[in-house]
């Protein structure tokens, strides 16, 4: 099922054309990789699905619904999420009342009732479960703040998991992390194959195609190519454009 529909998006800044009639599918349960140049139009586009940025053009269907006009905060009640920008950590906070006010606005509480709702057995327990799920469990009650930079995406990812996103967009997860977190980033992200969709944008061509169902490529504001990672590493096209022979050391 296609859960995520991108009819001819459409970006221009004056003269130039970030996104030109970008068209793109994204599969029910699958984790589907955008890559391309620095400068591709990448970001834009990933502003534009999440809703940060308004489309000049072009349509956004999510299961078929007609998601164009609608608010970033509208799109994360539909399920569709943008990790990393879409909530903040709350550095002075406990890791478990990041993901438990998470959950409370989720619900449609006020914010500034925290306090009752970290109390609430559970919220408690469910937060304490997104944890679990994200490797953070034995972290839960210390302050966010002290994190690590890998923990903290991770935490990032449980926060957008507990707005009950269908859809989480990821704009470069493994950035500025060390090999031992960007594998734990590596395992998080393969483990939510299936229960979670996933777009994400990456630049560790090793780590895409380790994760991707699918890949895209974008290439000065437009798909060229999109398959999956077989189809992608063979393709003339995709070499020619878009980091040549790195991509078959990826292989």
């Amino acid at each position: 099922m296609v859960l995520l529909q991108v009819q001819g998006l459409v970006k221009r800044y004056g003269g130039l054309v970030a996104t030109d009639g970008v068209a793109l599918q994204v599969r029910a349960g699958e984790i589907h990789a955008l890559i391309g140049p620095n400068g591709a139009g990448k970001t834009t586009l990933i502003q534009q699905l999440s809703g940060a940025l308004a489309a000049d053009a072009g349509a956004l269907l999510l299961e078929g619904e007609d998601i164009t006009a609608l608010s970033m905060h509208e799109r994360v009640h539909r399920g569709l999420a943008r990790s990393y920008q879409i909530t903040s950590i709350f550095a002075r906070l406990s890791v478990l009342d990041n993901v438990a006010l998470a959950l409370q606005a989720r619900t449609g509480s006020s914010l500034r009732f925290w306090r009752p709702a970290r109390a609430e057995a559970q919220r408690h327990a469910q937060a304490l479960a997104l944890l679990r799920r994200v490797g953070l469990e034995a972290r839960a009650e210390q302050t966010a703040g002290v994190l690590s930079h890998g923990e903290q995406r991770q935490l990032e990812v449980g926060i957008a998991l507990a707005t009950g996103a269908r859809l989480l967009l990821l704009d470069e997860p493994m950035a500025g992390m060390g090999p031992e977190e960007s594998e734990r980033m590596v395992a998080l992200l393969q483990s939510l194959r299936g229960e979670c969709t996933l777009l994400l944008v990456e630049h560790d061509m090793d780590a895409v195609f380790r994760l991707a169902d699918t890949i895209s490529v974008l290439v000065a504001g437009r798909i060229i190519a999109s398959g999956t990672p077989s189809v992608i590493r063979s393709d003339a096209e995709v070499r020619r454009a878009y980091l040549g022979d790195e991509i078959g050391e990826a292989a």
